[in-house]
């Protein structure tokens, strides 16, 4: 049980996360990533005569969304079963950059400096929350996939828009962690 509880080494996620592909080409070819499920439940919640979605019938992708619910569960019975109650192991530059920026609790994964109550309604937690969500829709939904489905499934394929979408996810994330989030943590 403790190879369960502790943090797995990147050789043994990796191939496990790069066995995905062969599955999901196996199994059908199969799209993998989350945002599709986006897509599947709108279609959903949309009368079929509607030409919204493209008429998409959800019913051939129940598969990605019983892949999300796993995930869900997954996430919850790790966050609460598998915790050993021990900090959050992070590198020193990156606690002594946070901690200049005024996070200082690393107890778990959501720093009680940004995610509690009290910072709720508060303008640094309408940027993160609303204004980073919608970004992060819309550039999914632009890009025609989330990170994992272009990163993982996308660039396994050779698929030049899906190496052009993660050179842009890089690009964004090197901007918001050295320029916008400083800037939104000072609020």
């Amino acid at each position: 049980m403790d190879f369960i509880f502790s943090p797995w080494p990147w050789y043994v996620s990796g191939p496990l996360i790069g066995l995905m592909v062969p599955v999901m080409l196996y199994i059908g070819n199969k799209p993998f990533g989350v945002s599709a499920t986006l897509r599947s439940v709108c279609s959903m919640c949309v009368p079929i005569n509607a030409d919204l979605y493209r008429k998409n019938d959800w019913k051939n992708d129940i598969w990605n969304l019983v892949f999300l619910v796993g995930i869900l569960i997954g996430g919850i019975i790790a966050g609460n079963f598998m915790n050993d109650g021990n900090p959050v192991l992070l590198g020193e530059a990156t606690v002594e950059r946070l901690t200049s920026m005024g996070i200082t609790d690393f107890n778990t994964l959501l720093p009680q400096e940004i995610f509690n109550w009290d910072e709720l309604f508060t303008l640094r937690t309408f940027i993160i929350t609303i204004i980073g969500g919608f970004f992060v829709g819309f550039g999914a939904r632009y890009a025609g996939g989330c990170t994992s489905g272009h990163a993982i499934m996308g660039l396994s394929l050779f698929q030049l828009a899906s190496l052009i979408a993660v050179i842009g996810f890089f690009i964004g994330g090197l901007l918001m962690s050295y320029f916008i989030l400083p800037t939104i943590l000072t609020l």
